[in-house]
């Protein structure tokens, strides 16, 4: 699905996510992404349940750090595991969990607002 916006801020927007990977920037990339205010990574997780705080630590670890964190779940919303949630919480990380298409728009929106926000999404 095709994403447009009438703000197009300076840095990278999603353009699409498309079957088994996106468009950033122009670019198509395969899989799934994790996107930081300063770079785009593979990431490697298909669904939730692979989701670790070993994967997740780019975007907790990288300086300074991101207003937020959204977590593309794929096609629909799910939940973390608890032990999950309370160390993304207990790092003062603000985590926003929704499905890959809402994930994309809204990292758009909040870029368009000069936010620092980071994107974990899984490929559909």
């Amino acid at each position: 699905m095709e994403l447009s916006s009438t703000l197009r801020p300076a840095g990278r927007t999603i353009d699409a996510y498309v079957p088994g990977g996106f468009r950033v920037g122009g670019e198509r990339l395969a899989g799934s992404l994790l996107l930081l205010p300063d770079a785009t990574l593979r990431w490697e997780v298909a669904a939730v349940g692979d989701i670790t705080a070993e994967n997740l630590a780019p975007a907790c670890d990288v300086m300074p750090p991101v207003d937020m964190l959204l977590i593309g779940c794929g096609e629909r919303m799910a939940l973390l595991p608890a032990g999950l949630r309370q160390m993304l919480r207990g790092r003062g990380l603000t985590v926003d969990l929704m499905g890959t298409p809402a994930a994309c728009r809204t990292f758009n929106v909040l870029i368009s607002e000069n936010r620092r926000v980071a994107a974990a999404l899984i490929a559909l």
